[in-house]
């Protein structure tokens, strides 16, 4: 990965190259994008760039054998730390047990979230996947050694908001007095789940999210689609990058159809359907029970945009607008602001291993009652 294959973010990627360029590297980072966004691309773009042996002014050369190496993800002196579960086939649930999986899963894309991860891997059921502190403690003894090759060893934690408490006080104890040769840098999209301790040990590098013309014309170019197409899932998608790829590689609306068959049951005040869609909410992974609730905040937004006179701030498919057009008239601000509240409180209990049936079912209740209350 080279800052070239990223899209967009410029002034970003000037920033990063300057730093290697004048060796003013901070010992320890943190890339902060939103989710699905460029901020592990970026980490290993400047990874790439900091080892290569022939760069230029603006990125890595991309041949050297450094830059092969870390291309293919096997270079000696990146350590990566992710989040890991206990599988079928894996009961040792630390990084270096899913090295090979993770080697693939990255080198299919770079612009990657946790549930995919969680799917790649193998997970199970509501298991949602962290950072033990056994992995943290292990990192004392990997970054002992001086680097192999390169002028540094590189850390690079995927997802640190993952790390429990213990760990990440590990963690903190590593950061403060870290080998004069090492680098950290954690990859996040949530820094406020992480210790205050560990951000003020790190310098913040911001990845924002990719311009909607920056975001079209990749898609156009990487997923092969033509550029009307492209520009609307590019807005849709607000710099998910792994989101819009996933779009632009399939018609599949598995979440807008599953939002929509709920919506109609609540409409119909069908309650045995609610139910049943309780227990499929209840068998679903945790973090695709969380992206429903987030893309339902998002169509309710969408509404509200449509009920406001503001359409222009719709960002949605065409398959998604027609939708939007007609849920938002049986709606009212007051409704969607009640409903969405619900929704955020069930999102956060979720976070918190409420049972998903129960909250799924109280929450297409509540729903339903003001749904089908008069409007004042």
């Amino acid at each position: 990965m080279r800052f070239q294959d990223i899209p967009g973010l410029a002034k970003t990627k000037k920033t990063l190259s300057l730093a290697v360029q004048n060796q003013h590297i901070a010992h320890a980072q943190l890339f902060v994008g939103p989710p699905g966004g460029a901020q592990l691309a970026m980490a290993h773009a400047f990874v790439t760039y900091l080892f290569c042996t022939n760069r230029t002014e603006s990125d890595a050369c991309g041949v050297c054998p450094s830059c092969q190496k870390l291309q293919r993800g096997v270079h000696p002196d990146l350590v990566y730390v992710y989040p890991t579960v206990i599988t079928k086939k894996i009961k040792d649930a630390e990084s270096d047990a899913f090295l090979p999986d993770w080697r693939k899963f990255i080198q299919e894309s770079y612009f990657r979230t946790l549930p995919e991860w969680l799917a790649y891997m193998g997970a199970e059921g509501n298991r949602q996947g962290n950072i033990p502190v056994e992995e943290t403690r292990k990192l004392v003894q990997k970054i002992s050694l001086k680097p192999f090759e390169a002028p540094f060893k590189v850390v690079m934690l995927w997802n640190p908001e993952t790390l429990n408490a213990s760990a990440g006080n590990a963690l903190l104890k590593t950061l403060e007095e870290p080998p004069s040769s090492t680098l950290f840098i954690l990859v996040c999209a949530e820094p406020d789940k992480l210790l205050t301790t560990i951000i003020s040990r790190t310098q913040r590098v911001s990845i924002g999210a990719v311009d909607v013309e920056d975001l079209a014309e990749y898609l156009v170019q990487k997923a092969e689609i033509d550029s009307e197409k492209a520009h609307q899932i590019a807005v849709n998608c607000e710099g998910n990058i792994s989101e819009a790829l996933e779009k632009s590689n399939s018609d599949n609306l598995s979440t807008t159809t599953w939002f929509a068959e709920w919506m109609r049951a609540i409409y119909a005040r069908n309650l045995s359907k609610l139910v049943q869609l309780a227990d499929q909410f209840d068998g679903l992974a945790k973090e695709n029970q969380k992206s429903i609730l987030t893309y339902s905040l998002h169509i309710f937004r969408q509404c509200l945009y449509q009920i406001s006179d503001a359409s222009g701030l719709i960002k949605s498919l065409e398959k998604e607008k027609a939708f939007v057009d007609n849920f938002s008239k049986t709606l009212s601000t007051e409704k969607i602001a009640a409903m969405t509240e619900k929704i955020s409180e069930v999102h956060y209990h979720l976070e918190r291993n409420a049972r998903a049936k129960m909250v799924h079912l109280d929450l297409s209740l509540h729903l339903l009652r003001v749904f089908h209350a008069k409007n004042s």
